[in-house]
């Protein structure tokens, strides 16, 4: 039931903290048990729907309450909510959040303050990690502690960037750039919002003290009119839900390593994958549009309004959906899903590498960052050196066809609708080898099943990436002037 799972390298280690405590447990227990869930994710999906009742509370009683007041609401709703799921190893969390204050205050606007910002942060998050390490999907105080760490991370760069002139800031610093430095109690609010904490999705402090001023709402000074938008995001998730609840039940990451699937011929594993991708997806789409209701409920989804004036709810949108079901490329996919930690790296990481001087490398180094802040499995690192290729072998391609007359004139005659489903079809199936890895965690475990498809997706890429330039020079025989610099 969440974004990213976050697992290391044994499970011998032992933990930082005794198991979490449980509370009420017969209950949980009893429910975990007719529900067929094993209790953690029990309790995580019911602290993600506890989102909605807290919502309509700020809405109903807090919205015009000052400031303070609504601070305390999101903080101990937030505090209440993590300690339901993990105990006293919320200590953790508010640990880090109470350093970060001080950090703040202490070392001012400097980039020393931003470089031990982010040392603190993930070296205490990689930690975590390393000392709850299992082989299984685990929830776990380390689960929204990733959520958290981007969010003190930047809020270190935003605040950063406060003492910059206009002029020397991109568009999106100014939106997120603080001129001020923020109370404890202030980020105490914005850690622990009930509709970001677990498991996303990442958010400014610049909007969350938009929310808290009333602003973040369609009906200046009132609540805003997002029942209905909250409603139809919620319903969405519950479709999702049920589908990767049903289908995860045929199609689950452990039969990968039956002796089942070992003997099934190429073609079946093929497909099994293509299937299982779409359906194991589904898991982190589910939460992720449950959570968004909440946040379009409470107001922190309110975006302003769109071209023809119409308001839109979707600040706080992680996945859009007729994107992600429909596009038959790789970006399409990333470009769709997990929106706004996406955005993050970004902003934060991939636009501030700039001084290297080259694309590639920027986006080699912000790669590398997500699969450590994901964890320390190797399968991290398989997965996203894995896009790295892929998306750039995709680029290619889509040049090829852009530059080539012939190509081009095929993709937009009567034909595209036969070459749309072979791309879908090759889309999906080379969608979901990347992602064995990211699910299975160690070598031996994906290395078997790779082994089992004779590594079909290294050789397909790793052989495009070799061809396309050739394929360029049949197509493309005569090199242009100048070609547009690519976006």
């Amino acid at each position: 039931w969440r974004s990213h799972e976050l697992h290391t390298l044994t499970e011998t280690q032992p933990q930082l903290l005794p198991p979490t405590p449980k509370m009420a447990a017969p209950f949980m227990e009893k429910l975990a048990e007719y529900l067929g869930s094993p209790e953690p994710a029990v309790r995580l999906i019911l602290s993600i729907l506890l989102g909605y009742p807290f919502a309509l509370v700020y809405r109903w009683f807090l919205f015009h309450q000052s400031a303070t007041v609504v601070h305390l609401f999101h903080t101990f709703s937030g505090l209440a909510l993590a300690t339901f799921n993990f105990g006293y190893q919320v200590c953790h969390s508010l640990l880090c959040v109470v350093i970060q204050f001080l950090l703040l205050r202490l070392m001012g606007r400097t980039v020393t303050c931003v470089l031990s910002s982010f040392v603190f942060q993930m070296i205490y998050l990689l930690m975590g990690y390393y000392y709850t390490a299992t082989e299984e999907y685990d929830i776990k105080w380390t689960m929204p502690h990733c959520v958290l760490t981007l969010k003190l991370i930047g809020l270190a760069l935003d605040y950063y960037d406060g003492e910059k002139e206009q002029s020397q800031m991109s568009a999106e610093q100014k939106k997120s750039a603080l001129s001020s430095t923020p109370s404890l109690l202030e980020i105490f609010g914005f850690s622990y919002f009930y509709g970001g904490f677990l498991v996303g999705p990442q958010f400014t402090l610049r909007n969350y003290q938009n929310l808290v001023s009333r602003e973040m709402s369609d009906v200046p000074g009132q609540p805003p009119s997002s029942v209905v938008p909250a409603m139809k995001r919620f319903g969405l998730g519950l479709i999702t839900l049920t589908i990767f609840t049903i289908g995860g039940l045929h199609y689950s990451d452990s039969y990968f390593l039956t002796d089942e699937f070992e003997a099934h011929p190429f073609w079946y594993k093929c497909v099994y994958i293509l299937v299982w991708v779409k359906i194991n997806l589904y898991k982190y789409i589910s939460c992720w549009l449950i959570t968004e209701g909440v946040c379009v409920l409470s107001g922190l989804g309110y975006n302003g309004k769109n071209e023809k004036g119409e308001h839109q709810w979707d600040a706080c949108a992680n996945v859009r959906v007729w994107l992600f079901e429909t596009t038959p490329l790789f970006t399409g996919t990333i470009n769709s899903f997990n929106i706004n930690t996406n955005a993050w790296v970004a902003r934060h990481v991939f636009k501030r590498l700039k001084f290297l001087g080259n694309k590639l490398l920027s986006q080699m180094f912000t790669l590398l960052f997500l699969a450590i802040w994901h964890g320390l499995h190797s399968g991290y690192l398989i997965c996203f050196s894995l896009e790295f290729i892929i998306v750039n072998v995709e680029k290619q391609a889509q040049s090829l066809v852009r530059d080539s007359p012939l190509l081009a004139s095929i993709a937009q005659s009567h034909l595209y609708p036969f070459v749309y489903v072979v791309q879908q079809l090759i889309h999906w199936l080379f969608m979901g080898y990347p992602l064995v890895p990211f699910c299975l965690f160690t070598y031996d475990k994906w290395l078997k099943v790779y082994s089992s498809i004779y590594f079909c997706g290294h050789i397909f890429f790793f052989f495009a990436f070799l061809v396309l330039p050739y394929l360029r020079k049949v197509f493309v025989p005569r090199k242009r002037g100048s070609e547009k610099k690519e976006d």
